[in-house]
């Protein structure tokens, strides 16, 4: 054996030796990667911004097209704004707070979270002045890459570039779709009214990329260097129609997954990458999802085919496929040498949500090489995140400003740059790059929680501002990273994401045509008036046959009818023989569930529970209208 392949072996043995015994700070890494969305805002800063070395800038966006575009985010180390990245970033830090917005808000992180989205939606609102019109992108990447300049005094062009029905973009529209329908899920509670402009938007903008299709890089050809649809738009659509449904239950486009799923590659496409550009495995995620809750109805055989590529998407990352994805000899997951860590952080997310549906309907991963635990898919998500934080062969945290070894030269304008506050004197366009980019000394600032590019595929990494391949950061690297981060926090056993529609026992499930039992009417809550404030229905959605015993899935939905908040809700739930979700049990009654406190007018709640027997008897027992 050589020198150098022993140096290899003992650095590679040392990184695993750390992996094994290490424990990460998640909770802190979550607070930092939260934080580098600060950084990257465009326009007016608000009065809490914490990243105190950034200023105002950006505040003429769009003014010259008789539109304002003030805001929004920088995709990365420039200056410029990219609609396509900004609403991918959106859509998955949505996600992230949907499925672990209990763990965000335990952490102290929930609000901050919100506020990132609200930064990134309030621009969409801006972008999409009339239905079929959308602004996708502000800046010109050639004018901006000429210049090397802080954001706050940028000379560069500032033009807006726009897609509408003559010159379509359904990816991009698709996509900004997504993202708004998304974050009306985000804001439901908290703020209503908002959350319906949210859904407003989304809908047009489904309606406006499904009737003119074409791909927005052909309209916004100047984005075609930067971000490219090389993936084309089908994907969009079905990521699009797929968050409409999670937002509205709007069966419109549940149908257009199963009837679309085959002709629009949801169906065909196994996957081994999910990002800003290619949506599919993101699709299968959320249709397997459909399905194990048991909403997929008539489209149950397409969604079983979303379900089985996003599975194959699971096994690729395992190692357990038939085709695996590459992986360094440090374990990271690789897809191509610039920017790879958006691919890491992203399948990721999709690993750690998989699990907790995994775990949540008591069932294994199949892959071809054998099945897989849930927990072991968590594991592999811990494994990305760990070595992105610091377990790897050499021992650099990927994430600045987290641990003691991370990049100090990140190739950002901002950060390099000393800080506007700090010397307003003017940095010229090209001056920029002869002072400062070219300097061979730590940033000025510290871009804290950047996500930068990350090692090659044989785990090197270099620290040089002039390595834009690896040393640049952006906010989709990040916006996964939220949610992943947030589920580690809680630690590996399994975490129930209470699916409803699930099978009480682990066992295969055979589907028969089931006999419905003779229903009891509802109990209507005291007093039995069609003036009462609250009402309850109750539906059997679902029926089949497990080992000879026949199980039923009934949704029971309370609706509040009056003017008022409806509060400290009690519900007796009796003749119940299986299990429950969607409320949570105090004693011998039932509440709302752990993330409502309340219910607003006219506004309803819904419930599910599985059993062998008719409805059981709900009534409300107690409650207050404020």
């Amino acid at each position: 054996m050589s020198s150098s392949t022993s140096t290899i072996s003992v650095l590679l043995f040392l990184g695993l030796v750390q992996f094994a015994v290490s424990g990460h700070d998640y909770k802190q890494a979550l607070s930092k990667s939260i934080i580098f969305f600060e950084a990257q805002r465009s326009g007016h800063l608000p009065p809490n911004q914490r990243v105190s070395w950034r200023s105002h800038s950006g505040l003429n966006d769009g003014k010259s097209s008789g539109v304002d575009l003030v805001g929004g985010y920088y995709d990365a180390g420039d200056n410029v704004k990219f609609g396509l990245p900004m609403a991918f970033t959106v859509t998955t830090m949505c996600w992230s707070i949907i499925e672990y917005g209990g763990q965000l808000e335990s952490n102290g992180e929930l609000g901050n979270a919100i506020d990132a989205v609200k930064w990134g939606t309030d621009y969409f609102i801006k972008a999409h002045p009339e239905p079929n019109v959308l602004y996708g992108e502000v800046g010109d990447g050639k004018s901006d890459h000429y210049c090397w300049q802080r954001p706050e005094e940028m000379t560069t062009d500032r033009r807006a570039y726009k897609i509408d029905r003559n010159n379509p973009g359904s990816d991009l529209a698709g996509e900004t779709a997504a993202a708004m329908a998304a974050a009306s899920i985000v804001f439901r509670r908290s703020d209503p009214s908002y959350s319906a402009e949210l859904l407003r938007h989304a809908h047009e903008l489904f309606e406006f990329a499904d009737k003119y299709r074409g791909k927005y890089d052909s309209s916004i050809t100047v984005a075609q260097k930067y971000y490219g649809s090389v993936s084309g738009y089908n994907d969009e659509l079905l990521w699009a129609a797929a968050w409409l449904y999670q937002a509205t239950n709007d069966k419109y486009y549940l149908d257009y997954l199963g009837k679309n799923g085959d002709s629009m590659g949801g169906t065909g496409w196994s996957m081994r990458e999910f990002g800003w550009d290619v949506k599919y495995a993101g699709v299968q995620t959320l249709v397997a999802k459909i399905l194990m809750q048991g909403k997929a109805g008539e489209h149950t055989a397409v969604f079983e085919r979303y379900q089985e590529k996003a599975e194959q998407f699971m096994c690729s990352m395992l190692g357990k496929s038939t085709k695996n994805i590459q992986k360094t000899p440090g374990g990271l997951i690789f897809r191509q040498r610039w920017n790879n860590m958006q691919f890491v952080t992203s399948a990721s997310f999709l690993a750690a949500v998989y699990s907790d549906y995994l775990s949540s309907s008591k069932r294994n991963l199949r892959c071809s090489q054998g099945n897989v635990s849930p927990s072991q898919l968590l594991d592999f998500s811990k494994s990305q995140v760990d070595y992105i934080l610091g377990d790897n062969p050499r021992g650099t945290s990927y994430m600045v400003g987290y641990g003691h070894n991370y990049p100090r030269q990140v190739h950002h304008r901002g950060s390099s740059i000393v800080s506007y506050k700090v010397d307003q004197k003017f940095v010229t366009c090209r001056g920029g790059y002869a002072t400062w980019y070219s300097r061979k000394a730590s940033d000025p600032n510290v871009l804290t929680g950047a996500l930068v590019g990350g090692p090659d595929a044989y785990d090197n990494f270099a620290d040089n501002r002039d390595n834009y391949e690896q040393t640049e950061p952006t906010t989709y690297n990040n916006a996964p990273l939220l949610g992943v981060l947030a589920r580690l926090i809680s630690g590996p056993t399994g975490f129930d994401q209470r699916l409803p529609g699930v099978s009480p026992t682990p066992s295969p499930v055979i589907i028969k045509p089931a006999p419905i039992p003779k229903r009891k009417p509802t109990t209507p809550p005291a007093p039995a008036s069609s003036l009462s404030p609250i009402t309850i229905s109750q539906e059997m959605t679902s029926s089949w046959i497990n080992e000879g015993k026949v199980y039923y899935r009934y949704s029971t939905k309370l609706t509040n009818r009056s003017t008022k908040t409806l509060k400290n809700l009690k519900i007796s739930i009796t003749k119940l023989y299986g299990p429950i979700w969607g409320v949570t049990k105090t004693g011998n009654s039932y509440g709302f569930p752990s993330w409502m406190k309340s219910l607003p007018a006219g506004k309803s709640m819904e419930f599910v529970y599985i059993h062998s027997a008719a409805p059981a008897n709900v009534l409300v027992s107690n409650y207050s209208l404020e």
